[in-house]
């Protein structure tokens, strides 16, 4: 009996003895095991999660001063490319108008005064350029008659004096003439004219000016920083538009992931706030610097306690379909293919 005992015993305890060291081998098989899947898959891709939607922006100013009459948006309303934005006040910029049409009409009448005087002048010239012509006559006359003896040396003189007054009086008058045409512009439009319509045509600029629209499509922001009846004053920053149509993904990777990375190369983006929807997206650009190059103060490390950091590069990723809303500025984390080759 108890040598049945006994024999039981032993037929128990016997997978007991190879279960201990089964186990203890169990563990680090899979450690290794996962170690080896992640270092032969290390060099698929690349991640980072210092990444943000970036959406153009533009932010709409006015280019002359003036007061706000209506404001035709409110936050973050949808707009199209042309839709009135905000109006300014039009009357100040109406009277500069009318003044500057004015102007042109009296432009005008004084150039074609002018022109009308160039009538007379040149009548001018033709009476004394037959005068001219009857004082040679008489000279001619007196020439021959003094040849025959029936007239006097002190009348041929006389004669002469008569013909040199009258062609000077001609050149006095041609020179008139030549001057009243000149100032008359005859031959195109009259410097006065063209002054006249430049103040005009500013005059008009600044009243169309006193609407602005939207550049492109976009959702219009920070509206309430302009008010109807608030001063607006020329280059100075109203609201902003973010531009719809263009949205992308700005990731900061570290300098060393770079090597395999080509533009082309397909990405996964996943939104902190929406992380069970990620995107598809592609490299689109690599910065041509890293983030300390492009900062205010760029970082001098030519000193003797010099300490190497790994860059970031910014690398543009284009989002190729989103079914999520996006907002700029939301984090995000990107994982790029880099085993995937892309054609040149």
């Amino acid at each position: 009996m108890h040598a049945i005992v006994d024999r039981d015993t032993l037929a128990a305890k016997a997978p007991n003895r190879w279960r201990r060291p089964v186990l203890m081998l169990i563990g680090p098989v899979l450690v290794a095991g996962v170690g080896l899947w992640f270092w032969l898959g290390s060099g698929d891709s690349v991640a980072t999660d210092n990444a943000y939607v970036q959406q153009d922006k533009v932010s709409i100013s006015s280019d002359i001063n003036g007061r706000v009459a209506e404001v035709l948006v409110r936050e973050s309303q949808s707009v199209k490319r042309g839709d009135v934005l905000i109006r300014i006040a039009p009357q100040p910029f109406q009277i500069t108008l009318d003044q500057a049409n004015a102007s042109v009409a009296e432009a005008r009448l004084q150039v074609a005064g002018l022109r009308e005087g160039t009538i007379g002048k040149d009548a001018d010239v033709t009476g004394k350029r037959e005068a001219v012509a009857f004082a040679r006559i008489d000279l001619k006359r007196q020439q021959d008659l003094l040849k025959d003896g029936f007239t006097t040396r002190a009348r041929l003189q006389m004669a002469e004096h008569a013909l040199s007054q009258a062609e000077s009086d001609l050149a006095g008058a041609q020179s008139a003439a030549a001057s009243a045409r000149t100032a008359a512009n005859v031959a195109g439009t009259h410097p006065l004219i063209l002054a006249a319509l430049a103040q005009r045509d500013r005059a008009a600029l600044d009243m169309a000016r006193t609407t602005l629209r939207a550049p492109a499509d976009g959702v219009a922001s920070q509206t309430d920083k302009v008010q109807p009846g608030q001063m607006i004053i020329a280059g100075m920053p109203t609201l902003s538009l973010v531009i719809s149509k263009r949205r992308y993904v700005e990731a900061n990777f570290k300098e060393t992931d770079l090597e395999k990375m080509r533009i082309g190369q397909p990405a996964t983006i996943k939104l902190d706030a929406y992380p069970s929807q990620p995107l598809k997206g592609h490299v689109e650009s690599i910065g041509a610097g890293t983030g300390s190059e492009f900062s205010v103060l760029p970082a001098q490390n030519a000193t003797g306690n010099w300490v190497k950091v790994v860059q970031r590069v910014p690398v543009r990723i284009a989002i190729d379909s989103a079914d999520v809303p996006l907002i700029a500025g939301l984090s995000a984390t990107v994982s790029v293919k880099t085993k995937i080759e892309t054609k040149p």
